[in-house]
């Protein structure tokens, strides 16, 4: 029978969850194979990066006890599994750059976004339907 090893207890949804660079490039790996190897991760991020597996793995080992893995141990395989949703890590990145730039204010972001990154009339489209999407559901407020 397989030996499962939980480490640290998984992050909550309101955790504010703060990834490095590195690992970023591993929750995107992990998130599109897991469960997976650290081996598997390493193959997929060195047509990208040249990481050496005892890197890839030591960074995994070290998010496995952050609370950002999960390892599954299977006789002497570790397979990988995330304890971090995409969106919450997302969230997480974008709510730390919100603060930081512009006070926690989306709204100066968003004129920041338009007035210096343009719009596409395409993107400035999708951009009203959301609008009126969320007036129309009632949560102008979070």
């Amino acid at each position: 029978m397989p030996k499962s090893k939980k480490t640290k207890k998984p992050l909550g949804h309101e955790s504010a969850v703060e990834l490095t660079e590195a690992e970023w490039e591993i929750m995107k790996v992990v998130w599109a194979k897991e469960p997976c190897a650290a081996g598997t991760v390493q193959e997929t991020l060195a047509s990208s990066r040249n990481r050496a597996y005892s890197t890839v793995k030591t960074t995994m080992d070290r998010m496995a006890e952050k609370g950002f893995l999960e390892i599954e141990r299977i006789r002497n395989l570790q397979l990988f599994k995330s304890c971090v949703s995409e969106v919450d890590a997302k969230r997480g990145e974008f709510r730390k750059m919100l603060k930081r730039a512009f006070d926690g204010a989306l709204t100066p972001m968003m004129q920041f976004l338009i007035e210096h990154e343009g719009l596409s009339k395409a993107e400035a489209s999708q951009l009203r339907e959301l609008v009126e999407k969320q007036k129309a559901k009632g949560k102008g407020s979070k």
